[in-house]
């Protein structure tokens, strides 16, 4: 009985547990079909009671999940490749432009291709003023003007044909875009083009107009710098061209038959023999081998100095009478020069030479300028050494490199590396990089720079340099008188600085095929000294 009876209760309750389970999948399947939830059964430990109990669970079904993970995972893969590409150009592509192993136009990265994604920034003058830009017409056509014409035209320079000037050495900073990243992913995902940075020039307005009226229609170069910075203020060229018609005018300014050279700068890249102006390297190694008794040198001056079968005159055959070392200075005496060139040791000479940079490359980067020589070492002949310690023979020098050396003097022998670029600043006119001044090396002490001074004061107060002389501010200056080649006028130089006893200022001036240093270059200096120390 007890058997029969036990038997008897498993049997309803096993048909209750398989009719459950049919049910339960029933509406399993159900759920599943109707409202694309899934119903799952579990068993889960209750740790606290030893028991396990059943849990149900629900799972979501979306039939167009996938296609919406995709279309997610396109799109943030899409705006960080946009980032990127805004922070590659504002961080990291310098780095890669400038490297070595990308040379442009090869298989490497060329500048040029930026151009494409960005519109060209401005250069500006120092205190803002627009010299050259980039506008863009309702077609989406895009001209480089510039503003100022041929006023500002190897300075700048141009960016079509190549590039010269500011364009060549600003053209990375021209071609990057500091746009905010937000505004550079837009515009990638527009297809429109960003604003790049501009360059903020240490170019002076009023001293480059002035510089550039008071050349007038004449062949030469001007520049002015701050000896204590380096910052170049004002650089002319004559004869020049319109950089705004330079497409039209290619084919007459590169004609064989054109020796005007319009599309060299003068002033970095025209080769001079620097006449008198040269005496300054001569008074220098003068005195390096007679420091103590430089002063007591003496030359009796008839305007002609005779040596054997070789004649020297001075200018105009002017007779000096008798001159001590200042005297032969302030008075750029060619005989007394050449007499004393005769005593030095011409080894020590060419070391000298070589220290204010000649035979050397200028500290200027970035920047296209022709290298200046001189040639005289020991042994040579006495017609060569005559020649070259008073300017003339083969010694070259451009009008840079002249102020260079002016500059060192007036900087107390150190100097100051030239430079054209002041910041960078975006297009919102946020400043994205800065230009400090920093030093080229000592061309000479400090107390040779002081003699130095000394005898170029002089000049201004007893000799030739008295074109800028005045009681409103010193000048200590050195004027020259080259000669280039037979039958034709001579050079005019003038290089010099202001006030004489606190350089601020530096210019140097050449005029071809005018005549005398002191009465035509000096004016021209004269009158940026006068805007410069009238502030």
């Amino acid at each position: 009985m007890k058997e029969l009876k036990k038997s008897t209760r498993r049997e309803p309750v096993s048909r209750k547990k398989n009719t459950a389970e049919k049910k339960e999948q029933t509406a399993k399947k159900s759920t599943k079909k109707n409202t694309g939830k899934e119903i799952k059964k579990e068993n889960k430990k209750d740790t606290e009671k030893g028991t396990w109990k059943s849990v149900t669970k629900e799972r979501v079904y979306d039939p167009n999940g996938k296609v919406l993970v995709i279309t997610y995972a396109c799109v943030v893969l899409f705006l960080a490749l946009a980032v990127y590409m805004g922070y590659f150009l504002q961080m990291k592509s310098e780095d890669v432009i400038n490297n070595p192993y990308n040379a442009p136009n090869t298989d490497g990265i060329d500048p040029e291709s930026f151009s494409d994604r960005i519109v060209r920034g401005s250069i500006l003058a120092s205190d803002g003023t627009v010299l050259a830009e980039t506008t863009t017409d309702d077609a989406g056509n895009e001209t480089r003007v510039y503003n100022y014409g041929g006023v500002f035209d190897h300075a700048v320079g141009y960016s079509s044909k190549g590039k010269t000037g500011i364009e060549a050495m600003a053209n990375f900073y021209l071609l990057s875009s500091h746009v905010n990243l937000v505004e550079q992913a837009g515009n990638e995902l527009a297809g429109a083009k960003n604003l790049g940075d501009s360059v903020v020039t240490t170019l002076d307005m009023e001293l480059q107009q002035a510089a550039y009226a008071a050349l007038g229609d004449r062949r030469g170069a001007v520049i002015a710098m701050e000896p204590d910075t380096g910052k170049i203020l004002a650089m002319v060229s004559k004869p020049g061209y319109d950089p705004n018609t330079l497409l039209q005018d290619w084919a007459s300014l590169t004609d064989s038959s054109n020796n005007q050279g319009q599309l060299v700068n003068r002033a970095t890249a025209g080769l001079y023999p620097p006449g008198s102006t040269f005496k300054i390297v001569t008074a220098l190694e003068y005195m390096r081998e007679h420091p103590d008794d430089y002063k007591d040198f003496h030359f009796d001056c008839n305007g002609v100095y005779h040596n054997g079968d070789y004649s020297i005159k001075c200018f105009h055959s002017e007779a000096h009478g008798s001159q001590d070392f200042m005297k032969a200075f302030a008075n750029s005496c060619n005989g007394a020069f050449s007499s004393l060139g005769l005593t030095m040791d011409l080894d020590r000479f060419h070391a000298t030479a070589e220290e204010l940079l000649f035979n050397n490359p200028l500290p200027l980067s970035g920047y296209s300028y022709k290298e200046s020589s001189f040639n005289m070492k020991g042994g040579a002949g006495t017609w060569e050494v005559l020649q070259t310690s008073i300017g003339q023979g083969t010694t070259l020098i451009t009008p840079l490199h002249n102020a260079l050396i002016t500059a060192a003097v007036a900087n107390g022998g150190t100097l100051m590396k030239p430079y054209l670029l002041d910041r960078v600043v975006s297009a919102g006119g946020e400043e994205v990089k800065k230009f400090l001044p920093t030093s080229g090396g000592t061309l000479m002490t400090a107390t040779e720079a002081a003699n130095l001074t000394e005898l170029m004061r002089d000049v201004v107060v007893e000799g030739t340099g008295s074109s800028v002389r005045t009681d409103a501010y010193t000048v200590a200056a050195k004027t020259g008188t080259a000669e280039f080649e037979t039958g034709k006028e001579t050079h005019a130089w003038f290089t010099g600085f202001a006030p004489a006893e606190s350089p601020k200022i530096v210019v140097t001036v050449l005029v071809e095929e005018s005549g005398s240093g002191g009465k035509i270059a000096g004016p021209i200096a004269r009158q940026l000294f006068d805007i410069y120390m009238g502030r």
